[in-house]
């Protein structure tokens, strides 16, 4: 039986470059605003291209707000792509009037950089705890707001634009996990080339063999 990601569906979200990376894997996905499906999902990831309070806003919409923060609470394989990680945190300087889901203790803001904003393109990936399930690479970023420093209790990688910050987020459900059941991109994984195809694969535990590159 193949493997299934189920999609939740924020109103922002880059879902065909998405969708065409499950396709390389193997992946079917399915796409829903429904609560319910999405927590009972075996897989979720919750993508995001867009502005956090819109997003946030069609989440609540929808419920899906109180459905990913359920499956969080019950650690359940949870994955979050660009605003889809940003959406985790507490609230984001970008729309400072709405709250966000509050799964991840940390408020993103603006990089304080003068370099050209949004960060648009390639930067490399180190891991930044002793734990961390993104390995050195290559990704593909699309951002103005981070996440810096990562919050304590969490594992995670770092890039630095200016200055560093979180590349990943990151939480075990134990020490021996092979992998996170809540992982958390502020890159694009889909755009990341092989190096990205590679880090989705293992955190879906898609057997790599016959995989289209």
């Amino acid at each position: 039986m193949s493997l299934s990601l189920t999609i939740a569906a924020t109103g922002a979200a880059n879902l065909a470059s998405v969708r065409a990376m499950c396709a390389r894997a193997g992946v079917h996905t399915l796409v829903t605003e429904d609560p319910e499906v999405v927590y009972e999902a075996e897989r979720v990831l919750l993508p995001g291209v867009g502005a956090f309070g819109a997003a946030m806003e069609s989440l609540i919409a929808h419920g899906l707000d109180k459905a990913l923060r359920a499956r969080i609470d019950a650690e359940k394989p949870t994955m979050g792509i660009c605003l889809g990680m940003q959406m985790m945190c507490l609230g984001s300087e970008e729309s400072p009037e709405v709250p966000g889901l509050g799964l991840v203790p940390a408020y993103v803001e603006k990089f304080k950089t003068e370099l050209p904003l949004p960060q648009l393109g390639w930067n490399q990936i180190e891991p930044g705890s002793p734990r961390s399930f993104a390995v050195p690479g290559w990704a593909y970023f699309a951002n103005s707001y981070r996440i810096s420093p990562a919050p304590e209790g969490f594992g995670y990688a770092s890039s630095v634009y200016g200055e560093s910050f979180a590349a990943t987020l990151e939480r075990y459900a134990d020490p021996d996990a092979e992998a996170p059941f809540l992982f958390l991109c502020q890159f694009h994984p889909e755009l990341s080339g092989p190096w990205g195809l590679e880090l989705f694969m293992r955190w879906m535990k898609v057997e790599q063999q016959g995989v289209r590159a």
